[in-house]
């Protein structure tokens, strides 16, 4: 269906957005705007707008920004189409018809979800009958208690080859064949059951209706999960299993889990985790990656912890890499050898789940492990087939500054593991690896960080404009000077304050805080980075100067993870500690490198 711009633009002026976005979340006056803590991320103090004259919403923080309709597809999690359909509705407006052949399509699917609860309200009815005895003692065995059967709708489908054609022959044997319920043999005989003998898992959409079933076979027998096939209501590449409730779970816990099989799904949702969601018994596809990005940043990978297990996370990595980006990324879940979530939360509990999930291992991390381990490192050869793998892992990153930091980021790891500093102790076979002094770099490291706070805070002065979107980075920049430190507060105040921001309007705010000499100052101060010379391309100069500001913001970080293992390197003498010091150092060394070269006189 294609929708004119005049259209959606009459739908958007017809859609009061504070009333809208009321319905889910506490909106407070703040002159002409409405404040509240943001939907998308977890935050204590308001930095989500909402403005009903310009018609948008906007997170200071992490930077959710939108309409009417942007506001049902991210946060409701609704397709774009029955956003507008559902908007159109509260408008009192038409949604424009589809040319004739579409229109078609789109009346036969209306038609098909009546069939389809239809056949779940039977399935359920099934279940609490005498044919469903086996299949109610499966559920307790696997506790799975009585609320949480009636909440995801699970049912059972006796064996039978056409006990629910006949309980739904009123819809006839041509729907119930296109939603896939019924088999039509190819020899033209007579339909007959799809599901048999097996206890019945909905699947719904995002606004809740049902599109298909998951059946798993309860006695001996393949496959063990049958689903639906392809219908015009469902297409398992674009589908997750409870999508349609884990969407507002996880605007509440920050977060969306990623687990194998609907009985782990259940399991975490009877534990109390109710973010979590299933592919339905294919690889994760980048359709299924997209939804998953719009509920969290970082979805929580949680496979079962066999090899089969292991293998379908580092599939799920290759296939996000060429899309991840700023707000775009995965973590992966280790479970014990053998586990699944289900078997861990029935052991354990929420708190052992928990405490792996404290504990996620990011893609980068994944990655690194993956090709490490994929062949000894003994010969040439096999190193620099290891350095070839890194080389085409970063390479296939579709975000330009993302790509670099990948692949600067797993040479450094590659150089630490492959060409260690190695000093030794005397002691014979029982020899242990020395912290040992570190040898002195060309650059001062430190001394230039702090020099670079300073310079961020001058590149800020001259684009305001980035402050908001990174206002956490900001924060944690290491400045020594008290001055600084008012400075960098009331420009973060003043970012949280107003929706737009330029120099004008900042540098009035700065003097009515108190602050406008100490601006005019560092203005003067000359330092001499890429991003403060006047005749500076813009775009590379906000690229340099969020590129610094996130290098130092990391910086304390790796400082005190540095200190940590030279530490464990003194007290242990280990292998590990000593690579983990090599990794951690030569990060360090990464992140001063490519602050040195946004220095003035070695900028490209």
């Amino acid at each position: 269906m294609t929708l004119s711009p005049a259209f959606l633009d009459e739908l958007r002026a017809r859609t009061l957005l504070s009333v809208l976005i009321g319905r889910s979340v506490k909106l407070i006056r703040a002159g002409r705007e409405y404040k509240a803590c943001c939907p998308f991320h977890n935050e204590k103090t308001p930095s989500f707008t909402v403005n009903d004259e310009k018609g948008f919403y906007h997170c200071f923080g992490c930077g959710a920004h939108g309409d009417a309709i942007r506001w049902m597809t991210d946060q409701r999690g609704l397709p774009f189409i029955d956003a507008v359909k559902e908007l159109a509705d509260a408008a009192g407006m038409d949604v424009p018809a589809a040319d004739p052949r579409a229109q078609a399509r789109a009346e036969r699917a209306s038609g098909l979800y009546g069939v389809m609860e239809a056949a779940a309200n039977w399935f359920e009815e099934q279940l609490g009958g005498l044919d469903g005895a086996e299949a109610r003692a499966y559920l307790e065995r696997r506790g799975i208690s009585d609320a949480a059967r009636r909440a995801f709708g699970i049912g059972y489908a006796p064996d039978s080859r056409g006990r629910l054609k006949s309980a739904l022959r009123d819809f006839g044997n041509e729907a119930l064949i296109e939603a896939g319920l019924l088999i039509q043999p190819d020899d033209d005989r007579e339909p007959y059951d799809r599901f048999r003998g097996r206890l019945m898992i909905p699947i719904r959409d995002p606004r809740g209706r049902v599109i298909a079933f998951g059946g798993r076979i309860l006695g001996a027998g393949e496959p063990k999960y049958l689903n639906s096939p392809d219908t015009p209501l469902f297409d398992k590449g674009r589908t997750l299993y409870n999508l349609d409730r884990a969407a507002a779970a996880s605007r509440t816990a920050g977060r969306v889990i990623v687990v194998e099989g609907y009985m782990d799904v259940i399991a975490l949702d009877q534990a109390g985790i109710g973010e979590a969601v299933a592919p339905l018994g294919t690889a994760l596809t980048e359709e299924q990656l997209a939804r998953l990005w719009k509920l969290s940043p970082a979805p929580l990978l949680c496979f079962d912890g066999d090899a089969a297990g292991q293998k379908a996370a580092i599939r799920a990595a290759l296939r996000a890499l060429p899309h991840v980006g700023p707000g775009r990324s995965l973590a992966f879940i280790t479970l014990p050898a053998g586990q699944d979530p289900d078997d861990l939360v029935r052991g354990g509990g929420r708190d052992a789940l928990e405490t792996l999930l404290a504990a996620s291992e990011h893609l980068v991390d994944r990655l690194w492990r993956h090709e490490r381990d994929a062949e000894p490192l003994i010969t040439p050869e096999q190193k620099a087939g290891l350095r070839r793998r890194l080389l085409d892992l970063s390479g296939t990153v579709g975000d330009g500054d993302v790509r670099e930091r990948y692949r600067a980021e797993l040479l450094g790891r590659y150089d630490a593991l492959v060409r260690p500093q190695r000093q030794w102790s005397p002691g014979g076979p029982g020899r242990r690896f020395s912290a040992g002094p570190r040898t002195v770099r060309a650059v001062p490291g430190d001394s230039l960080a702090g020099v670079s706070g300073r310079a961020a805070l001058a590149g800020l002065l001259r684009h305001p404009d980035l402050i908001a979107a990174h206002s956490e980075a900001i924060a944690a920049l290491p400045l020594a000077a008290r001055d600084d430190m008012r400075l960098r507060d009331s420009l973060i105040d003043a970012a949280m304050a107003n929706s737009y921001l330029d120099s004008e309007a900042l540098n009035t705010i700065l003097a009515q805080a108190g602050v406008g000499a100490l601006a005019e100052d560092l203005r003067l101060s000359g330092l001499a980075f890429s991003f403060n010379r006047r005749d500076a391309d813009p775009e590379r100069a906000r690229r340099d100067l969020v590129l610094v500001i996130d290098s130092l913001a990391a910086r304390p970080g790796i400082d005190a993870a540095l200190g940590a293992a030279t530490a464990r390197l003194k007290e242990t003498g280990e292998e590990a500690a000593f690579l983990e010091q090599q990794r951690l150092r030569a990060a360090k060394d990464e992140a001063d490198r490519q602050l040195a070269t946004l220095v003035e006189g070695d900028a490209g």
